[in-house]
């Protein structure tokens, strides 16, 4: 071949990187000797397989290591998201993209009328049915279980599980949060001393959702949780800290782990909340005795170790690293991370989330003062006002199921749209009473404004202006409570796909509303906490760029004036809504 000569050294530089190539003879490489080998990143401690995609290239010239950004594409968090009426679990790469999830529905139980259960051991099921089955769809695609750094839980809030601490069985349904059976109990506490105290102490009011007055009611009412208490065997925890005891191996593993992140404890009524730790003085107010019963140890939402690991199956060994109730969860899923941020999920209901900053602001205008997230490591708490909204979603389905009006509720939309406005209907779809800011519990739905000229796309049009209008008399109350100017309204959840609810949202708030295209927000939170936990995100700055692709933004278009008039006129009907609970009690007595 002869000799092919000396070539000189050679740089080569962009796209982020700088390449070397020393003195090369040709003629070596007649018989190449020389081996290469991957050089990966060695300055991740927390790292000791390295997970690249199985679709990037294994193997990067010697000196060239990936960027931070880089890296995250091959890194995995998975995410527990366990609801009221399903369980799913999905797996997120480090910019924040579902790549394999899996879901799965349980039957929910009503044995008496307001009563609402869940058999405990049944949302376990599903939970660990949904990790195998997402893993199998994970490593279908080529993926590995090491590629998983870590996983975050995300739960409905306030529903209460009660087991025997020595057998891990559970010893009664988990009562769910909806649940009204406690509203003769509320009652009355509401009537005993301190009881106006309590607010400024834990940030919420008497009222049949927190989980203190539903273990209450199972101290009192039911015999084998009595006994248990009675006799020091009675653990208590929201669906978090059941779900982690027994991913951990319940009462089985050697060190079983019974803990709660502080937006789980705070919908409770037991905690301080300026001190995120059990408050004496809110226990003995609901009768509970801290040496009858095992309550759960409060920890930061995000934490390497206090969560302990999946005990089997799937993903066993792998750190649970993450934990946020759902609506804290959402509002971290999209990065509202700055005081005057907020976040309305459009469900069955509305829930708003209201980031007021590291310090906790308890409401004079009705709303919820509650703990957004705790990321530990040295961070302050971060603390949100809440409102919630009876009826969003449930409003479109009473329209297509009771009504009749379409035959889907991806159909509401269209029907809005046929005509130009309201036609001067205003729909208070107050079904059982209004929530925030107004807590009317002797309201009931009610049409205003009908004529002969009313058509079902006014009504269409009035039940998604409902929502919206509710929402702005939420935000209005945050903003006094707060004294900070909202910024724009983050949202996800079913109904913010409309289109023409989001603009009118913009168009009544006068503020833009933001809405992702990737709309599991509330998994993602999780993970999002999992993550920082384990060395996906380092900071949150880091998370700048997560979810942001496919983002929409509507900003408003209506004159403030006529959207002043139209709010005006939603709460002339609000008013004109009240009492219709009570006449209807007066005519049944006479």
């Amino acid at each position: 071949m002869g000799d092919l000569g000396d070539f000189n050294p050679i740089r080569f530089e962009g796209g982020g990187m700088v390449i070397d190539i020393p003195t090369l003879n040709l003629d070596s490489l007649k018989k190449p000797e020389a081996t290469v080998t991957p050089l990966y990143p060695d300055h991740i401690p927390t790292l000791e397989t390295p997970n690249f995609h199985p679709h990037h290239d294994k193997h990067l010239p010697r000196g060239i290591e990936e960027t931070p950004e880089e890296q995250r594409r091959h890194w995995f968090v998975g995410s527990i998201d366990q609801g009221t009426t399903s369980s799913r679990f999905l797996i997120f790469n480090g910019e924040g993209d579902p790549v394999a999830s899996h879901q799965i529905e349980f039957e929910n139980l009503y044995p008496k009328s307001g009563w609402h259960e869940h058999e405990p051991l049944e949302l376990l099921a599903s939970v660990e049915e949904c990790i195998d089955e997402a893993m199998r769809k994970f490593v279908d695609l080529g993926y590995r279980k090491s590629d998983i750094r870590s996983i975050g839980i995300t739960n409905q809030r306030e529903t209460t599980v009660v087991w025997d601490n020595n057998t891990g069985e559970p010893l009664y349904n988990a009562i769910v949060w909806p649940d009204t059976r406690t509203k003769d109990l509320v009652r009355d506490l509401k009537s005993r001393d301190q009881a106006d105290t309590l607010t400024d102490l834990c940030g919420l009011p008497l009222s049949t959702y927190p989980s203190s007055v539903k273990l209450m009611w199972l101290i009192e009412n039911v015999d084998v949780v009595k006994q248990a208490y009675e006799e020091g065997r009675l653990a208590f925890g929201t669906v978090d800290s059941w779900l982690i005891y027994k991913l951990n191996g319940g009462a089985k593993a050697a060190k079983p782990i019974h803990v709660t992140d502080s937006t789980n404890a705070s919908r409770t009524m037991f905690m301080n909340l300026h001190t995120l730790q059990y408050d004496d003085n809110l226990l003995k107010f609901f009768g509970i005795d801290r040496n009858k019963i095992h309550l759960p140890k409060i920890v930061p939402s995000s934490d390497p170790c206090c969560f302990g690991k999946i005990a089997k199956g799937a993903l066993s060994g792998v750190r649970i690293a993450g934990c946020l109730g759902d609506q804290s969860s959402a509002l971290v899923g999209q990065c509202g991370f700055s005081p005057g941020q907020a976040k309305n999920t459009y469900g069955t209901g509305c829930f708003l989330l209201y980031n007021v900053g590291t310090k906790p602001v308890i409401s004079q205008y009705g709303l919820l003062a509650t703990v957004a997230y705790d990321f530990g490591g040295g961070r302050k708490p971060v603390y949100a006002l809440e409102g919630s909204i009876a009826v969003a979603g449930s409003g479109v389905k009473f329209l297509m199921n009771n009504l009749g009006f379409v035959d889907k509720s991806s159909a509401i939309t269209e029907l809005a749209e046929s005509v130009e406005d309201n036609g001067g209907v205003v729909f208070v779809t107050a079904f059982s009473g209004l929530f925030a800011p107004y807590w009317i519990d002797d309201a009931k739905g009610t049409l205003f404004g009908i004529t002969q000229h009313t058509q079902k796309g006014h009504i269409a049009r009035a039940t998604l202006e409902a929502t919206c209008f509710q929402t702005k008399a939420i935000l209005d109350a945050m903003e006094k409570d707060s004294k900070a100017k909202l910024e724009s309204l983050a949202v996800d959840g079913g109904l913010s796909n409309s289109d023409l609810c989001m603009q009118t949202q913009a168009d009544i708030t006068g503020i833009p509303v933001d809405r992702p295209g990737m709309r599991e927000t509330t998994a993602l939170g999780a993970a999002i906490a999992a993550g920082l936990a384990t060395g996906v995100w380092k900071e949150l700055n880091d998370l700048k760029d997560v979810n942001q692709v496919g983002r929409k933004v509507f900003k408003p278009k209506m004159e403030r004036k006529q959207a002043e008039k139209l709010f005006k006129k939603w709460e002339q009907a609000v008013e004109m809504s009240r009492g219709w609970v009570n006449e209807v009690a007066d005519e049944e007595e006479e």
